[in-house]
Protein backbone atom coordinates (compact mmCIF):
# COMPACT_ATOMS: atom_id res chain seq x y z
CA UNK A 1 0.00 0.00 0.00
CA UNK A 2 1.38 3.63 -0.92
CA UNK A 3 1.78 6.28 1.61
CA UNK A 4 0.78 9.81 1.77
CA UNK A 5 2.41 12.33 1.06
CA UNK A 6 3.86 14.66 4.04
CA UNK A 7 4.45 18.34 3.02
CA UNK A 8 7.31 19.98 4.31
CA UNK A 9 6.55 23.99 4.18
CA UNK A 10 9.57 25.91 5.88
CA UNK A 11 9.74 28.87 7.38
CA UNK A 12 13.87 29.53 8.37
CA UNK A 13 13.13 32.67 6.29
CA UNK A 14 10.36 33.80 7.68
CA UNK A 15 9.38 32.27 11.41
CA UNK A 16 12.97 31.68 11.77
CA UNK A 17 14.09 34.99 10.73
CA UNK A 18 11.87 36.60 13.55
CA UNK A 19 14.29 35.03 16.38
CA UNK A 20 16.18 38.14 17.80
CA UNK A 21 18.74 39.36 15.85
CA UNK A 22 18.70 36.39 13.31
CA UNK A 23 17.72 39.15 10.27
CA UNK A 24 19.27 37.73 7.17
CA UNK A 25 19.75 40.12 3.80
CA UNK A 26 18.19 39.36 0.42
CA UNK A 27 21.57 37.75 -0.89
CA UNK A 28 21.40 35.42 2.30
CA UNK A 29 17.65 34.64 1.87
CA UNK A 30 18.20 33.62 -1.41
CA UNK A 31 21.50 31.19 -0.78
CA UNK A 32 19.47 29.54 2.06
CA UNK A 33 16.50 29.16 -0.40
CA UNK A 34 18.82 27.55 -2.63
CA UNK A 35 20.04 25.15 -0.21
CA UNK A 36 15.97 23.95 0.93
CA UNK A 37 15.25 23.69 -2.91
CA UNK A 38 18.20 21.47 -2.87
CA UNK A 39 16.60 19.43 -0.05
CA UNK A 40 13.50 19.02 -2.16
CA UNK A 41 11.44 21.45 0.50
CA UNK A 42 7.76 21.60 -0.95
CA UNK A 43 6.91 25.02 -0.17
CA UNK A 44 9.72 27.89 1.28
CA UNK A 45 7.94 30.69 3.34
CA UNK A 46 10.08 33.48 2.10
CA UNK A 47 9.41 36.42 3.90
CA UNK A 48 6.69 38.68 4.89
CA UNK A 49 6.34 41.28 1.65
CA UNK A 50 4.37 44.00 4.01
CA UNK A 51 7.25 44.54 6.88
CA UNK A 52 9.57 46.10 5.16
CA UNK A 53 10.86 47.34 1.36
CA UNK A 54 13.83 44.80 2.11
CA UNK A 55 11.41 42.08 2.96
CA UNK A 56 9.45 42.75 -0.13
CA UNK A 57 12.70 42.50 -1.99
CA UNK A 58 13.94 39.57 -0.62
CA UNK A 59 10.68 37.34 -1.30
CA UNK A 60 10.88 38.83 -4.67
CA UNK A 61 14.52 37.48 -5.26
CA UNK A 62 13.41 34.21 -3.90
CA UNK A 63 10.43 33.85 -5.96
CA UNK A 64 12.90 34.43 -9.31
CA UNK A 65 15.58 32.11 -8.30
CA UNK A 66 13.71 28.91 -6.83
CA UNK A 67 11.80 26.59 -9.38
CA UNK A 68 11.22 23.40 -8.29
CA UNK A 69 9.68 24.18 -4.73
CA UNK A 70 6.75 26.43 -4.47
CA UNK A 71 7.71 30.01 -3.03
CA UNK A 72 5.10 31.45 0.03
CA UNK A 73 4.70 34.69 0.93
CA UNK A 74 2.81 35.54 4.52
CA UNK A 75 0.25 38.20 4.30
CA UNK A 76 -2.29 39.10 7.53
CA UNK A 77 -6.38 39.11 6.43
CA UNK A 78 -6.28 42.66 4.96
CA UNK A 79 -6.40 43.60 1.46
CA UNK A 80 -2.79 45.82 1.76
CA UNK A 81 -0.66 42.91 2.69
CA UNK A 82 -2.60 40.15 -0.03
CA UNK A 83 -1.58 42.58 -2.84
CA UNK A 84 2.23 43.13 -1.31
CA UNK A 85 2.86 39.34 -1.15
CA UNK A 86 0.87 38.90 -4.59
CA UNK A 87 3.19 41.17 -5.85
CA UNK A 88 6.38 40.27 -4.72
CA UNK A 89 5.30 36.38 -5.91
CA UNK A 90 4.47 37.67 -9.31
CA UNK A 91 7.87 35.65 -11.29
CA UNK A 92 7.41 32.34 -8.87
CA UNK A 93 7.09 28.92 -11.15
CA UNK A 94 4.73 28.23 -8.14
CA UNK A 95 3.32 30.59 -5.66
CA UNK A 96 1.41 30.40 -2.49
CA UNK A 97 -0.29 32.65 -0.57
CA UNK A 98 -0.33 32.61 3.38
CA UNK A 99 -3.13 34.47 4.98
CA UNK A 100 -4.10 34.45 8.68
CA UNK A 101 -6.28 36.00 11.51
CA UNK A 102 -6.13 35.71 15.22
CA UNK A 103 -9.32 32.87 16.69
CA UNK A 104 -8.57 32.59 20.24
CA UNK A 105 -10.90 34.78 22.23
CA UNK A 106 -7.80 36.45 23.84
CA UNK A 107 -6.68 37.68 20.70
CA UNK A 108 -9.68 37.98 19.47
CA UNK A 109 -10.91 40.60 22.08
CA UNK A 110 -7.38 41.88 23.37
CA UNK A 111 -5.89 42.36 19.69
CA UNK A 112 -7.71 42.57 17.07
CA UNK A 113 -10.83 44.26 19.25
CA UNK A 114 -13.17 42.13 16.92
CA UNK A 115 -15.96 40.32 17.11
CA UNK A 116 -16.23 36.69 15.94
CA UNK A 117 -18.71 37.39 13.19
CA UNK A 118 -16.15 40.03 12.12
CA UNK A 119 -13.27 37.55 12.44
CA UNK A 120 -14.88 35.29 10.32
CA UNK A 121 -15.57 37.87 7.67
CA UNK A 122 -12.79 39.08 7.21
CA UNK A 123 -10.98 35.57 7.23
CA UNK A 124 -13.25 35.08 4.17
CA UNK A 125 -12.41 38.22 2.36
CA UNK A 126 -8.87 37.68 2.83
CA UNK A 127 -8.84 33.99 1.17
CA UNK A 128 -11.31 35.42 -1.75
CA UNK A 129 -8.66 38.27 -2.30
CA UNK A 130 -5.57 36.33 -2.57
CA UNK A 131 -7.24 33.85 -4.93
CA UNK A 132 -6.53 36.68 -7.24
CA UNK A 133 -3.70 36.40 -7.33
CA UNK A 134 -3.07 32.05 -7.09
CA UNK A 135 -4.93 29.51 -6.66
CA UNK A 136 -2.25 28.10 -4.29
CA UNK A 137 -4.05 29.99 -0.74
CA UNK A 138 -3.16 28.60 2.38
CA UNK A 139 -4.96 30.16 5.61
CA UNK A 140 -4.32 30.23 9.28
CA UNK A 141 -6.41 30.61 12.16
CA UNK A 142 -3.35 31.90 14.26
CA UNK A 143 -3.53 30.82 18.04
CA UNK A 144 -5.99 28.10 17.02
CA UNK A 145 -4.17 26.38 20.27
CA UNK A 146 -6.17 28.39 22.60
CA UNK A 147 -8.94 29.07 19.80
CA UNK A 148 -13.06 27.65 20.61
CA UNK A 149 -12.89 24.03 18.53
CA UNK A 150 -16.67 25.06 17.53
CA UNK A 151 -15.60 28.14 16.30
CA UNK A 152 -12.97 26.68 14.37
CA UNK A 153 -14.71 25.16 12.55
CA UNK A 154 -16.85 27.44 11.21
CA UNK A 155 -14.00 29.14 10.32
CA UNK A 156 -12.23 26.94 8.65
CA UNK A 157 -15.49 25.54 7.00
CA UNK A 158 -15.96 28.58 5.72
CA UNK A 159 -12.62 29.74 4.55
CA UNK A 160 -12.40 26.24 2.73
CA UNK A 161 -15.39 27.05 0.80
CA UNK A 162 -13.96 30.42 -0.12
CA UNK A 163 -10.91 28.96 -1.97
CA UNK A 164 -8.36 28.07 0.91
CA UNK A 165 -6.54 24.59 -0.39
CA UNK A 166 -4.23 25.06 2.88
CA UNK A 167 -5.89 24.92 6.50
CA UNK A 168 -2.82 25.58 8.98
CA UNK A 169 -3.33 24.66 12.51
CA UNK A 170 -0.76 26.56 14.77
CA UNK A 171 0.17 26.20 17.90
CA UNK A 172 1.33 30.27 18.21
CA UNK A 173 2.30 30.41 21.55
CA UNK A 174 3.27 26.58 22.58
CA UNK A 175 0.67 25.73 24.58
CA UNK A 176 -0.22 22.81 23.57
CA UNK A 177 0.88 19.15 24.75
CA UNK A 178 0.72 16.24 22.16
CA UNK A 179 -2.25 13.94 23.15
CA UNK A 180 -4.62 17.23 23.33
CA UNK A 181 -3.19 18.61 19.46
CA UNK A 182 -3.66 15.60 18.07
CA UNK A 183 -7.15 15.33 19.15
CA UNK A 184 -7.81 18.68 17.88
CA UNK A 185 -6.71 17.58 15.04
CA UNK A 186 -8.11 14.70 14.36
CA UNK A 187 -11.78 16.26 15.62
CA UNK A 188 -11.20 19.35 12.95
CA UNK A 189 -11.24 17.02 10.08
CA UNK A 190 -13.46 15.23 11.49
CA UNK A 191 -15.84 17.68 12.23
CA UNK A 192 -15.54 20.08 9.36
CA UNK A 193 -17.93 18.90 6.36
CA UNK A 194 -15.39 19.73 3.70
CA UNK A 195 -12.00 19.01 5.36
CA UNK A 196 -11.51 16.42 2.42
CA UNK A 197 -11.32 19.59 0.30
CA UNK A 198 -8.32 20.53 1.94
CA UNK A 199 -4.60 19.50 3.21
CA UNK A 200 -4.40 19.90 6.64
CA UNK A 201 -0.70 21.88 8.54
CA UNK A 202 0.46 22.30 11.94
CA UNK A 203 2.79 25.63 12.86
CA UNK A 204 3.72 24.07 16.45
CA UNK A 205 5.94 27.12 18.80
CA UNK A 206 8.48 25.24 21.56
CA UNK A 207 7.38 27.21 24.16
CA UNK A 208 7.33 24.17 26.54
CA UNK A 209 9.65 22.09 24.21
CA UNK A 210 6.85 20.13 22.48
CA UNK A 211 6.89 21.94 18.91
CA UNK A 212 8.03 18.72 17.38
CA UNK A 213 6.20 16.29 19.52
CA UNK A 214 3.04 18.30 18.97
CA UNK A 215 3.73 18.28 15.18
CA UNK A 216 4.59 14.28 15.06
CA UNK A 217 0.84 14.09 17.39
CA UNK A 218 -0.73 15.88 14.64
CA UNK A 219 0.50 14.03 11.76
CA UNK A 220 -0.66 10.83 13.56
CA UNK A 221 -3.84 12.27 13.51
CA UNK A 222 -4.10 13.35 9.92
CA UNK A 223 -2.29 15.78 9.01
CA UNK A 224 -0.35 16.47 5.82
CA UNK A 225 1.67 19.43 6.08
CA UNK A 226 3.81 20.12 8.89
CA UNK A 227 5.58 23.26 9.13
CA UNK A 228 8.60 24.08 10.39
CA UNK A 229 12.69 25.29 10.24
CA UNK A 230 15.98 24.60 10.34
CA UNK A 231 17.80 24.21 13.70
CA UNK A 232 14.33 25.05 14.87
CA UNK A 233 15.28 28.52 15.09
CA UNK A 234 12.21 31.20 15.39
CA UNK A 235 10.36 33.09 17.27
CA UNK A 236 10.78 32.79 21.27
CA UNK A 237 11.73 29.19 21.87
CA UNK A 238 11.74 28.34 17.70
CA UNK A 239 9.69 26.25 15.81
CA UNK A 240 9.86 22.42 15.45
CA UNK A 241 12.90 21.13 13.67
CA UNK A 242 12.16 19.93 10.17
CA UNK A 243 15.56 17.83 10.60
CA UNK A 244 13.81 16.14 13.60
CA UNK A 245 10.26 16.12 11.80
CA UNK A 246 11.27 14.50 8.29
CA UNK A 247 13.95 12.28 10.09
CA UNK A 248 10.90 11.10 13.02
CA UNK A 249 8.49 10.32 10.28
CA UNK A 250 11.64 8.31 8.14
CA UNK A 251 12.81 6.36 10.54
CA UNK A 252 9.54 5.30 12.39
CA UNK A 253 8.04 3.95 9.30
CA UNK A 254 6.29 1.15 11.05
CA UNK A 255 4.08 3.85 12.83
CA UNK A 256 3.66 7.09 10.34
CA UNK A 257 1.66 6.71 7.44
CA UNK A 258 2.91 9.01 5.26
CA UNK A 259 6.61 9.54 4.12
CA UNK A 260 8.21 12.81 2.98
CA UNK A 261 10.05 13.17 -0.28
CA UNK A 262 12.89 15.09 1.14
CA UNK A 263 16.65 14.50 0.37
CA UNK A 264 18.14 13.98 3.96
CA UNK A 265 21.31 14.18 3.04
CA UNK A 266 20.96 18.01 2.53
CA UNK A 267 20.35 18.29 6.10
CA UNK A 268 23.59 18.68 7.84
CA UNK A 269 24.96 21.25 5.04
CA UNK A 270 22.17 23.40 5.16
CA UNK A 271 22.05 23.46 8.83
CA UNK A 272 25.10 24.75 8.76
CA UNK A 273 24.45 27.02 6.31
CA UNK A 274 21.60 28.47 8.29
CA UNK A 275 24.21 28.54 11.56
CA UNK A 276 26.85 30.38 9.92
CA UNK A 277 24.43 32.83 8.55
CA UNK A 278 22.49 34.01 11.49
CA UNK A 279 25.39 33.41 13.97
CA UNK A 280 23.03 30.81 15.81
CA UNK A 281 25.56 27.92 16.26
CA UNK A 282 24.20 24.67 16.96
CA UNK A 283 24.43 22.96 19.96
CA UNK A 284 26.54 19.80 19.78
CA UNK A 285 23.85 17.27 21.74
CA UNK A 286 21.36 18.76 19.09
CA UNK A 287 18.89 15.76 17.74
CA UNK A 288 20.44 14.76 14.17
CA UNK A 289 22.63 18.04 13.54
CA UNK A 290 24.51 18.14 16.53
CA UNK A 291 28.14 17.23 16.41
CA UNK A 292 27.68 14.92 18.98
CA UNK A 293 24.48 13.38 17.42
CA UNK A 294 26.35 10.40 16.27
CA UNK A 295 29.44 10.40 18.31
CA UNK A 296 29.91 7.13 21.03
CA UNK A 297 31.96 7.88 24.06
CA UNK A 298 30.73 5.11 26.00
CA UNK A 299 32.97 1.91 25.54
CA UNK A 300 29.88 -0.07 26.02
CA UNK A 301 28.36 1.86 22.96
CA UNK A 302 31.68 2.02 20.97
CA UNK A 303 31.88 -2.06 20.79
CA UNK A 304 28.18 -2.52 20.34
CA UNK A 305 28.60 0.23 17.17
CA UNK A 306 31.45 -1.66 16.07
CA UNK A 307 29.84 -4.89 15.71
CA UNK A 308 27.23 -3.87 14.52
CA UNK A 309 26.09 -0.14 13.88
CA UNK A 310 22.13 -0.39 15.01
CA UNK A 311 23.06 -1.49 18.22
CA UNK A 312 22.77 2.15 20.03
CA UNK A 313 22.21 3.88 16.02
CA UNK A 314 18.97 4.65 14.46
CA UNK A 315 19.87 6.08 11.36
CA UNK A 316 22.95 6.37 9.27
CA UNK A 317 25.25 9.06 9.89
CA UNK A 318 25.82 9.68 5.92
CA UNK A 319 21.81 9.75 5.43
CA UNK A 320 21.55 12.99 6.98
CA UNK A 321 24.95 14.54 5.22
CA UNK A 322 27.66 13.51 7.54
CA UNK A 323 30.56 12.70 5.72
CA UNK A 324 34.81 12.48 6.59
CA UNK A 325 35.31 14.14 3.30
CA UNK A 326 38.02 16.49 5.44
CA UNK A 327 40.76 18.64 3.67
CA UNK A 328 39.32 20.22 0.53
CA UNK A 329 41.86 22.81 -0.71
CA UNK A 330 44.78 24.41 -0.12
CA UNK A 331 47.38 27.06 -1.06
CA UNK A 332 48.03 25.71 -4.28
CA UNK A 333 45.02 25.06 -5.61
CA UNK A 334 43.47 26.95 -8.47
CA UNK A 335 40.63 28.88 -9.23
CA UNK A 336 38.76 26.27 -11.00
CA UNK A 337 39.05 23.69 -8.13
CA UNK A 338 37.79 26.61 -5.65
CA UNK A 339 34.89 27.24 -8.05
CA UNK A 340 34.07 23.64 -8.42
CA UNK A 341 33.95 22.48 -4.79
CA UNK A 342 32.02 25.61 -3.96
CA UNK A 343 29.59 24.88 -6.54
CA UNK A 344 29.46 21.06 -5.09
CA UNK A 345 28.23 23.09 -1.72
CA UNK A 346 25.48 24.65 -3.77
CA UNK A 347 27.69 28.04 -4.11
CA UNK A 348 27.51 30.04 -7.64
CA UNK A 349 28.75 33.50 -8.22
CA UNK A 350 26.84 35.79 -10.44
CA UNK A 351 30.42 37.00 -12.09
CA UNK A 352 33.61 36.53 -12.72
CA UNK A 353 34.05 39.82 -10.63
CA UNK A 354 33.03 37.88 -7.66
CA UNK A 355 34.47 34.81 -8.41
CA UNK A 356 38.22 36.79 -8.31
CA UNK A 357 37.17 38.58 -4.93
CA UNK A 358 35.87 35.10 -3.54
CA UNK A 359 39.37 33.22 -4.95
CA UNK A 360 41.40 36.16 -3.51
CA UNK A 361 39.76 35.76 -0.16
CA UNK A 362 40.00 31.93 0.00
CA UNK A 363 44.09 32.79 -1.23
CA UNK A 364 44.35 34.86 2.12
CA UNK A 365 43.22 32.44 4.38
CA UNK A 366 45.44 29.97 2.46
CA UNK A 367 48.70 31.31 3.18
CA UNK A 368 47.36 31.86 7.31
CA UNK A 369 45.93 28.02 7.23
CA UNK A 370 47.09 25.04 5.77
CA UNK A 371 44.31 22.92 5.26
CA UNK A 372 40.77 24.67 4.08
CA UNK A 373 37.86 22.84 5.09
CA UNK A 374 34.27 22.75 3.73
CA UNK A 375 33.15 24.66 6.85
CA UNK A 376 36.03 27.48 6.52
CA UNK A 377 34.97 27.81 2.38
CA UNK A 378 31.13 28.08 3.73
CA UNK A 379 32.11 30.91 6.15
CA UNK A 380 34.46 32.74 3.50
CA UNK A 381 31.44 33.23 1.36
CA UNK A 382 29.30 34.13 3.86
CA UNK A 383 31.63 36.65 5.35
CA UNK A 384 31.24 37.83 2.09
CA UNK A 385 27.62 38.58 1.88
CA UNK A 386 27.95 40.52 5.30
CA UNK A 387 28.98 43.36 2.98
CA UNK A 388 25.75 45.73 2.96
CA UNK A 389 25.19 48.46 0.52
CA UNK A 390 25.84 51.47 3.21
CA UNK A 391 28.84 50.91 5.26
CA UNK A 392 29.50 53.48 7.52
CA UNK A 393 32.50 52.00 9.37
CA UNK A 394 35.36 49.77 7.91
CA UNK A 395 38.22 48.14 9.50
CA UNK A 396 41.00 49.42 8.42
CA UNK A 397 44.00 47.80 11.09
CA UNK A 398 43.62 47.10 14.58
CA UNK A 399 46.76 46.44 16.92
CA UNK A 400 46.12 45.02 20.22
CA UNK A 401 48.75 43.78 23.53
CA UNK A 402 48.17 41.59 25.77
CA UNK A 403 50.94 40.25 28.76
CA UNK A 404 50.49 39.22 31.69
CA UNK A 405 50.30 41.61 34.30
CA UNK A 406 49.21 44.54 32.72
CA UNK A 407 45.64 45.84 30.97
CA UNK A 408 45.37 44.54 27.74
CA UNK A 409 45.74 47.74 25.43
CA UNK A 410 44.21 48.28 21.71
CA UNK A 411 44.48 50.68 18.57
CA UNK A 412 42.23 50.63 15.93
CA UNK A 413 42.02 52.29 12.79
CA UNK A 414 38.30 52.69 11.28
CA UNK A 415 37.38 54.34 7.85
CA UNK A 416 34.07 56.17 9.06
CA UNK A 417 32.11 57.05 5.75
CA UNK A 418 35.19 57.27 4.08
CA UNK A 419 37.18 59.13 6.72
CA UNK A 420 40.36 57.33 8.34
CA UNK A 421 40.18 57.47 12.41
CA UNK A 422 42.30 56.14 15.05
CA UNK A 423 41.19 55.24 18.38
CA UNK A 424 42.87 53.59 21.44
CA UNK A 425 41.70 51.77 24.56
CA UNK A 426 42.60 50.03 27.47
CA UNK A 427 40.38 46.92 28.44
CA UNK A 428 39.66 43.87 30.71
CA UNK A 429 41.05 41.85 28.17
CA UNK A 430 41.65 41.86 24.57
CA UNK A 431 38.52 41.93 22.83
CA UNK A 432 37.29 44.04 25.26
CA UNK A 433 39.85 46.30 24.64
CA UNK A 434 39.50 46.34 21.04
CA UNK A 435 35.38 46.92 21.56
CA UNK A 436 35.78 49.70 23.86
CA UNK A 437 38.24 51.47 20.89
CA UNK A 438 35.77 50.68 18.37
CA UNK A 439 33.22 52.63 20.64
CA UNK A 440 35.26 55.58 21.30
CA UNK A 441 34.81 56.51 17.46
CA UNK A 442 31.51 54.76 16.59
CA UNK A 443 30.22 56.71 19.88
CA UNK A 444 27.34 53.82 19.03
CA UNK A 445 25.36 53.29 22.35
CA UNK A 446 24.35 50.05 21.27
CA UNK A 447 24.12 47.40 24.50
CA UNK A 448 26.16 44.39 24.01
CA UNK A 449 23.81 41.40 24.55
CA UNK A 450 25.77 38.47 23.17
CA UNK A 451 29.11 37.84 22.62
CA UNK A 452 30.02 34.30 21.13
CA UNK A 453 32.71 32.73 19.61
CA UNK A 454 32.47 29.16 17.89
CA UNK A 455 35.46 27.20 16.28
CA UNK A 456 34.59 26.85 12.17
CA UNK A 457 36.86 23.37 12.33
CA UNK A 458 38.73 21.78 14.47
CA UNK A 459 43.07 22.14 15.17
CA UNK A 460 44.87 25.48 16.39
CA UNK A 461 44.44 27.14 13.32
CA UNK A 462 41.12 27.14 12.68
CA UNK A 463 38.75 30.20 12.02
CA UNK A 464 36.58 31.48 14.98
CA UNK A 465 33.39 32.71 13.63
CA UNK A 466 32.17 35.31 15.89
CA UNK A 467 28.57 36.50 16.69
CA UNK A 468 27.82 39.93 19.08
CA UNK A 469 24.51 41.00 19.17
CA UNK A 470 23.68 44.68 19.61
CA UNK A 471 20.66 46.33 21.13
CA UNK A 472 19.87 50.22 20.50
CA UNK A 473 16.30 51.52 20.87
CA UNK A 474 14.89 47.99 21.17
CA UNK A 475 15.86 46.94 17.69
CA UNK A 476 18.05 44.19 17.93
CA UNK A 477 21.19 43.05 15.13
CA UNK A 478 23.49 40.09 15.14
CA UNK A 479 27.11 41.11 13.76
CA UNK A 480 29.27 38.24 12.50
CA UNK A 481 32.93 37.98 11.68
CA UNK A 482 35.68 34.90 10.93
CA UNK A 483 39.22 34.71 11.08
CA UNK A 484 42.17 32.63 12.47
CA UNK A 485 42.69 35.48 14.70
CA UNK A 486 39.53 36.02 17.26
CA UNK A 487 40.40 38.99 18.31
CA UNK A 488 40.31 40.63 14.71
CA UNK A 489 36.48 37.95 13.99
CA UNK A 490 35.63 40.10 17.29
CA UNK A 491 36.36 43.31 15.63
CA UNK A 492 34.73 42.40 12.69
CA UNK A 493 31.89 41.36 14.07
CA UNK A 494 31.08 43.93 16.24
CA UNK A 495 31.90 46.45 12.85
CA UNK A 496 29.21 44.71 10.89
CA UNK A 497 26.86 44.65 14.13
CA UNK A 498 27.41 48.39 14.12
CA UNK A 499 26.70 48.72 10.23
CA UNK A 500 23.30 47.05 10.52
CA UNK A 501 22.61 49.26 13.40
CA UNK A 502 23.40 52.40 10.98
CA UNK A 503 21.60 51.10 7.84
CA UNK A 504 18.65 52.57 7.44
CA UNK A 505 17.29 49.05 5.26
CA UNK A 506 18.16 47.22 8.62
CA UNK A 507 15.92 49.49 10.71
CA UNK A 508 13.01 48.96 8.48
CA UNK A 509 12.43 45.59 9.02
CA UNK A 510 9.53 45.29 11.60
CA UNK A 511 8.32 41.66 12.60
CA UNK A 512 4.62 42.24 12.01
CA UNK A 513 3.20 38.18 12.47
CA UNK A 514 3.50 35.62 14.27
CA UNK A 515 1.67 32.88 13.04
Amino acid sequence: MSKDKLIIFDTTLRDGEQSPGASMTREEKVRIAKALERMRVDVIEAGFPIASPGDFEAVQAVARTVRESTVCGLARALDKDIERAGEALRDAESARIHTFIATSPIHMQAKLRMSPDQVLEQAVHAVKKARQFTDNVEFSPEDAGRSEPDFLCRVIEAVIDAGASTINIPDTVGYNIPQQFGELIRQLIERVPNSDKAVFSVHCHNDLGLAVANSLAAVLNGARQVECTINGLGERAGNAALEEVVMAVRTRQDVFPCDTELDTTQIVPCSRLVSSITGFPVQPNKAIVGANAFAHESGIHQDGVLKQRETYEIMRAEDVGWTENRIVLGKHSGRNAFRTRLRELGIEFESEEELNEAFARFKELADKKHEIFDEDLQALVTEANLTLEYECYKLVSLHVCSETGERPQARVTLNINGEERTGESDGSGPVDAAFRAIESLASSGGELLLYSVNNITSGTDAQGEVTVRLKKNGFIVNGLGADTDIVIASAKAYINALNKLADPEERSHPQLGDV
